[in-house]
């Protein structure tokens, strides 16, 4: 599988001071793709969004390992890929983990791998919240959220007339443009459409699952809850929308909610699968 491979030689252990951060991305697969392609256009196929997510999903395995328990990735890999399957894109080679760190977040890179930290893990209280966590995710994945982002940025750091030679020829001021443009993308997040886009889609993709539609929902309401000042708190406050601004937005989708509210929660599997990771 690639998930083995990718972690393979990846999971280094750090101190447990060590603070997770998110580090730049490995471009280069970026500008393979990109040196064929006219000046400020890079059109990526699916093979290529692969790759490029294939290197990001390294390199955040590099910044936090995996949690040492392979029934819990398992179980985790379960939730999501049943997901998957629900969406239009179900060919992809979907991949979850649970990072072992303890700041509350969530990933999603181009290609279908997904992680969530086990901070944001040991808040949720069924599997009907996971599985809107991580539809939330396929949700970016589905709409090439992050993808887009890239290139957006990308086009913006090299437009000009020599764009395609200077991709061609591998220019290193070039290639420091492109890791600034990931780099900026990690630290700042998505837009705000497109974060309040994927709530929307994974209430969706959790009800087709068969899960109670208030999964994701609820989990904002806990973040809601928490204090704002809390350094596990402050990198998924600072890329996303304030969880109030989500729910109210969450709200306009009340019929669906109502409809598909009643659907399992499955609260004591997700509670007896969890268990060793907090």
């Amino acid at each position: 599988m690639r998930f083995v491979a990718l972690t393979l030689g990846l999971l280094v252990a750090g101190s447990a001071e060590a603070q997770f951060r998110l580090p730049s991305i490995d471009v280069n697969r970026l500008v393979d793709t990109a040196k064929n392609v006219g000046k400020a256009t890079l059109e990526i196929d699916q093979k290529d969004e692969i790759a490029i997510g294939d290197d990001m999903a390294a390199r955040l395995l590099g910044a936090a390992p995996l949690v040492n328990d392979a029934k819990l990735q398992q179980y985790v890999n379960r939730v999501g890929r049943w997901l998957a399957v629900q969406t239009e894109r179900p060919d992809l080679p979907w991949q979850f983990g649970v990072l072992d760190a303890p700041e509350l977040n969530a990933f999603a890179v181009p290609g279908g791998t997904i992680f969530v930290t086990r901070g944001l893990l040991a808040q949720m209280k069924s599997e009907a919240e996971l599985a809107g966590v991580l539809a939330h995710e396929i949700g970016h994945v589905l709409k090439k959220h992050h993808l887009k982002a890239i290139q957006k940025s990308a086009q913006a750091a090299l437009a000009g007339e020599g764009v395609n030679l200077a991709l061609k020829d591998r220019a290193p001021a070039v290639r420091d443009k492109l890791v600034s443009a990931g780099t900026e993308l990690y630290s700042r997040g998505l837009d705000k459409t497109d974060e309040l886009e994927a709530d929307r889609l994974g209430v969706v993709i959790a009800s087709r699952g068969g899960y109670d539609a208030y999964g994701l929902p609820a989990v904002l309401q806990t973040l809601q809850g928490m204090n704002a000042e809390d350094s596990g708190l402050a990198l998924m406050f600072k890329t996303h929308p304030a969880p109030a601004e989500r729910l109210e937005a969450l709200d306009k989708m009340q019929p669906t909610l109502e409809r598909y509210g009643a659907q399992p929660q499955l609260a004591e599997r997700f509670a007896a699968e969890i268990k060793t990771a907090k």
